[in-house]
């Protein structure tokens, strides 16, 4: 299969490249930093170039049968880096005839319960989540195939398996291990499942 990894040397987009690249897939790369990539997930990005200029998406994402998009939401210097990256991979796939999209996104920006924790969350990344709330309108409005995977707590340690999906609230907002949520993103480019759809997404119970 062919898969184009938006924001590929990122802390999870690496580890998105090197799930797809380890489920034998061939991969595509865009990040404006490749070098930055860690370890062999290097060998498996391919390009160089910003997630808002239309002609480096168009070409990253040219003959893909699925395109996930893995960006960290703006910050004050920069307030809508996902929208308008998001906007521009939309216009790109329309475009180039790519139909699915998965894109990632933050679960606080819905969560309500622990109530204190999610307000405080809110407050310390206002503009991030605004940023990655607005970038959710703008892929669920397109005609595309798309999916928006909302993570919960990402952390950088080792896989402990199948994470816990909902379409509602979570039970409990349980962290999520980089390398589980890459390898989520990856099955759902392979199924294709929860087209059009939202999904919520925490890490499995240590008990389970």
């Amino acid at each position: 299969m062919r898969i184009t990894v938006i924001g590929s040397a990122g802390r999870l987009g690496a580890q998105v490249v090197r799930a797809a690249t380890a489920h034998g897939h061939h991969v595509t790369g865009l990040a404006r930093h490749p070098e930055r990539a860690a370890g062999e997930s290097t060998l498996a990005v391919a390009g160089r170039g910003d997630a808002r200029d239309l002609s480096a998406v168009s070409t990253a994402v040219a003959n893909a049968e699925a395109v996930i998009m893995v960006l960290a939401g703006g910050g004050r210097a920069d307030p809508t880096a996902v929208q308008d990256s998001a906007t521009t991979v939309v216009k790109a796939m329309t475009t180039t005839g790519n139909r699915r999209l998965i894109m990632t996104s933050a679960y606080p920006i819905v969560a309500r319960h622990p109530a204190l924790v999610m307000a405080v969350l809110r407050r310390v990344f206002a503009t991030a989540y605004a940023d990655a709330a607005r970038s959710e309108e703008v892929v669920s409005q397109s005609d595309l195939d798309w999916t928006i995977v909302r993570l919960n707590r990402l952390a950088d340690a080792s896989a402990v398996g199948m994470p816990r999906v909902s379409t509602g609230e979570l039970d409990r907002p349980t962290g999520l291990t980089r390398a589980d949520a890459a390898e989520f993103l990856v099955g759902l480019a392979e199924s294709g499942d929860y087209s059009r759809a939202a999904v919520n997404v925490r890490g499995r119970d240590s008990r389970a």
